[in-house]
């Protein structure tokens, strides 16, 4: 598979990035210039505007970007020293500030340093009169892209802050994307505005399941009735289905001393996400970035025979990182979150099998929520980074356990450098969504190198001590950003055995209303969440039902009181046949058993 960064796309949309550069200084000849870079799906460029942009302003820009595009200009690469790029970019204050970055050796995708102690090269990319500082690639000329198969626009607020620093300057950015044909544009905008009535933040509100209080703080969630029955109910299947599995429960705290981190290797690794220390009694603690740690306390806390080994410890533990409050973005992106949590302790002639385990309980609980369409990533570390821990020798085993253990379960595949956590290679599972978007859900990582960090041992059969391998494992992830990606693709219509209300009772008029609730008492004790609708006319409770996306409503009426029937109406507006009492309970507790998509049996 290509590599979106190696691919047709990138090259576009980077080049459009430059032409929305060029075609924004033209309409506004005093703006300052930021960075641009290609994103998944687009492109944006972040600029100090004089003014507020506004429609107008973006259809003189787009006007501009047709013109520059048709005019053919080729993109030429030139390699400049930085003392030709501080001059040439004299009055560009964000581009000069970068340049003196790149100089003092913080290097990144616009050069590279020949040898310790020589000049910088930098390399620039210019077509018609525009040049920008980039490293590449990009189309052969501006004709090369479609002039009818882009389109640019703002968010609200449409700014973003220098660096991600909220102390810097707020600069303005313009989102663009951009395809090789007008249809296959069409067709992202259309999926974009399904993703506007789709978005987790505007259904969360509507279906009451979680809210934000600027007295509680940015980015912590809290969890409403309806979605603490979501969460819940998620977290009792997975647990079940883990414990099923041989896994064993531990619970850690939501604070440790900093040695602890600084001991795996957290600390320094997430400095920038990481809450400040707190002092206690003259010594350092923080909130808790990560479990993995604790978990390795728990094993040490006994001594480990090869006999006890596999030990499968699992946790719903809740951490914590700093992020910028422009990258928070309801439940996807938090300060505070749940993450579904195990670390496996093995020994070498156990690795494969109980990798391939993991991997086999990632593949049920997907199956269970009807998340069919995903690929797996093999993430090996960049050869060129310096940001990984541990011998070579070791992360060749690791990779060669997990690429065997993707062999062996015939998973296709690809292996990607860069994709590694720090202590070791992973697999990842990709998810794409009903809007074609795809989300990183499930990992499985092999780490040889936290236990050597932690000096955890175990006694061998030839009774000397050993190191167990560590297999860290999260099939959901962080649960609250599951939970909103899931809110999104399912557009909170959940299978019913997720749905936070499965059924609604309701009485034609009052004068059922006390066997209506008679019969919701008769389905909560088949253990269904149901709720009556007594207030106001049919049509308003219908209406009120299908905004909720219950699944179930069911109707009663004083003729299927007489009868022992109930009239079934689908949150899809389907009716079905009158039918007993009994003969619903059952297909009910089918579907919700068997935890199908569809809410009527194929049979019905």
């Amino acid at each position: 598979m290509e590599r979106y960064e190696s691919s047709k796309l990138y090259r576009i949309r980077h080049s459009m990035a430059h032409i929305m550069a060029q075609a924004v200084l033209e309409v506004f000849p005093e703006a300052k210039i930021a960075i641009g870079p290609p994103i998944e799906d687009g492109f944006y460029y972040d600029f100090e505007l004089p003014r507020a942009v506004n429609e107008q302003d973006l259809n003189r820009v787009t006007k501009r970007m047709k013109e520059i595009i048709k005019g053919g200009f080729s993109f030429e690469r030139r390699v400049v020293s930085a003392d030709e790029a501080l001059a040439m970019f004299a009055n560009q204050p964000y581009k000069v500030e970068l340049i003196e970055g790149l100089m003092a050796g913080n290097l990144d995708e616009y050069g590279e340093k020949r040898k310790d102690g020589e000049e910088v090269i930098l390399t620039t990319y210019r077509q018609d009169s525009f040049e920008d500082l980039c490293r590449g690639p990009h189309v052969e000329k501006t004709s090369d892209i479609n002039p009818d198969a882009f389109s640019i626009s703002f968010k609200e607020p449409a700014g973003a802050y220098w660096r991600g620093d909220e102390n810097n300057q707020m600069l303005t950015r313009i989102y663009g994307t951009a395809w090789e044909t007008q249809e296959e544009l069409e067709d992202y905008l259309q999926r974009l505005e399904e993703a506007k009535q789709r978005d987790h933040r505007k259904l969360g509100i509507e279906l009451g399941l979680f809210a934000f209080s600027q007295l509680v703080g940015k980015g912590l969630p809290l969890w409403k009735p309806k979605g603490a029955v979501l969460r819940d109910t998620l977290e009792r299947f997975l647990r079940d289905e883990q414990i099923r599995r041989g896994y064993t429960p531990v619970i850690t705290p939501h604070i440790a001393k900093v040695d602890l981190y600084i001991t795996s290797g957290h600390y320094p690794y997430y400095a920038d996400s990481q809450y400040d220390p707190i002092d206690v009694d003259g010594e350092q603690f923080m909130l808790k970035p990560m479990n993995c740690p604790h978990h390795i306390q728990i094993y040490k806390s006994e001594h480990r025979s090869y006999r006890d080994l596999p030990i499968r410890m699992m946790e719903f533990g809740t951490v914590y990182r700093y992020e910028q409050s422009g990258e928070l973005n309801g439940l996807t992106r938090v300060r505070g979150f749940t993450v579904d949590d195990a670390h496996l302790f093995v020994t070498p002639d156990q690795l494969l099998e109980e990798f391939i385990a993991v991997v086999e309980l990632i593949q049920y609980v997907f199956n269970s929520l009807g998340l069919l369409d995903f690929k797996a990533r093999v993430g090996v570390r960049d050869p060129e980074s310096d940001k990984y821990i541990g011998a070579d020798d070791i992360w060749e085993k690791a990779t060669s356990a997990i690429i065997e253990a993707c062999d062996r379960l015939g998973l296709q595949y690809t292996v990607e450098e860069g994709e590694a956590a720090f202590y070791g290679p992973k697999l990842d599972f990709i998810f794409r969504d009903v809007l074609k978007r795809e989300w990183q859900l499930g990992t499985v990582q092999v780490d040889y190198s936290l236990p050597e960090r932690f000096e955890m041992e175990y006694v061998g059969t030839d009774n000397k001590t050993h190191r167990p391998i560590m297999i860290h494992r999260a099939p959901f992830g962080s649960l609250e950003r599951f939970i909103g990606i899931l809110t999104e693709h399912y557009y909170g219509a959940f299978p019913l055995w997720l749905s936070p209300v499965q059924m609604a009772v309701l009485p034609v008029s009052n004068k059922v209303d006390a066997e209506a609730k008679a019969l919701a008492a008769q389905l909560q004790a088949e253990g269904f969440r149901v709720e009556v609708y007594e207030r106001g006319q049919l049509g308003k409770k219908i209406a009120e039902a299908r905004g909720q996306r219950i699944p179930y409503q069911v109707i009663l009426g004083q003729r299927d009181v007489e009868n022992g029937t109930v009239s079934i109406r689908l949150r899809d507006d389907t009716e079905l046949e009158p039918m007993p009492v009994s003969e619903f309970i059952a297909m009910a507790r089918h579907v919700r058993d068997s935890r199908a998509m569809d809410l009527v049996p194929a049979q019905q």
